[in-house]
């Protein structure tokens, strides 16, 4: 047969989250099934470009040098008993202040990398050679967009850590439902505030919108990253016990890079299937999509006559 039109390998493409293990596209099923699908294929681009775990390991190591930063301050302005001296005078302002600044240094660094690896996978998606630096000074382009999300995720965690301290048992279970509510209902924020250059407001109500259509395959996802976590425990406790037989130290030291190797992976093939599902809902890849991409990341539609 002739070889597909660039038409029809497009085609492929903007179909993917709906290919041929659907038989009901609606059914809760088949969009599980499409979540698992498409969570693995995140794990192969990861495979087939390692250089993107870098993003992960930037922005643990980035938030590492901020907490151990804000120790060094702890430890040289006296320690617990300066801080507890410096509450009881000025009251709890200050340590919600200290938490709100802690949360958006926190989530800025976290929402910058994470930026940088959705541009590269969608890079990826169009054929281009995947670049890190590319992927960093795209970044660099939306540090406003980046530190107005920030500051709206850091008030939002801030209020929950502080209803949560004060609340009960049942308190602390329905900040975590809200919590996990919170989450869902920004789970395309980062790419939207990306691309489609809204505020952080409109960029909730509008992520909101693209659950609706593909929260199915959300939960796919989650459920088979839930999977490949529990796997990755196992995997760890392994190291450690292999580890321990040589030496406690060892097995320890082991357990911890394995434990911080597996994160950076689940975090990075995470962030891919986020910016997959993205550009598939709103279909804004519409071209440079060549048969070997979709050979290797997607499954084939068989041809329609």
């Amino acid at each position: 047969m002739d070889q597909w039109s660039v038409q029809e390998k497009n085609y492929v493409y903007l179909d993917i989250l709906n290919h041929q293990i659907n038989v009901n596209p609606m059914s809760l099923s088949s969009r599980l099934s499409n979540g698992w699908n498409i969570a693995l294929s995140s794990l192969k681009v990861l495979k087939e470009h390692k250089k993107l775990i870098l993003f992960p390991i930037l922005s643990g190591v980035s938030m590492t040098l901020l907490l151990a930063s804000f120790v060094i301050v702890l430890v040289l302005s006296g320690g617990s008993n300066f801080l507890e001296d410096f509450f009881n005078h000025y009251g709890q302002a200050p340590a919600i202040g200290l938490m709100f600044l802690f949360y958006l240094v926190n989530y800025f660094i976290v929402v910058f990398f994470n930026m940088a690896l959705i541009h590269c996978t969608k890079m990826y998606l169009e054929g281009e050679e995947v670049n890190i630096s590319a992927g960093i000074q795209f970044s660099m382009t939306r540090l406003g967009a980046i530190l107005s999300w920030a500051a709206v995720a850091a008030t939002v965690g801030t209020l929950l850590k502080v209803v949560q301290e004060r609340a009960g048992s049942l308190g602390k279970i329905l900040v975590g439902l809200l919590g996990m509510a919170w989450s869902i209902l920004t789970f395309f924020v980062v790419p939207i505030i990306a691309y489609e250059k809204v505020g952080p407001f409109k960029a909730i109500a509008r992520s909101k919108d693209l659950i609706r259509q593909k929260w199915g395959e959300g939960l796919g996802a989650g459920f088979s990253f839930f999977l490949v976590n529990l796997v990755g425990i196992g995997f760890v406790v392994l190291i450690f016990f292999l580890g321990f037989i040589i030496n406690p130290l060892v097995g320890i030291v082991l357990a911890i890079l394995t434990f911080l190797l597996f994160s950076a992976v689940v975090s990075a093939a995470r962030t891919i299937f986020i910016a997959a599902i993205y550009h598939n809902v709103t279909s804004d890849i519409q071209s440079h999509v060549d048969q070997q991409l979709v050979d290797r990341l997607f499954v084939e539609k068989k041809r329609r006559f």
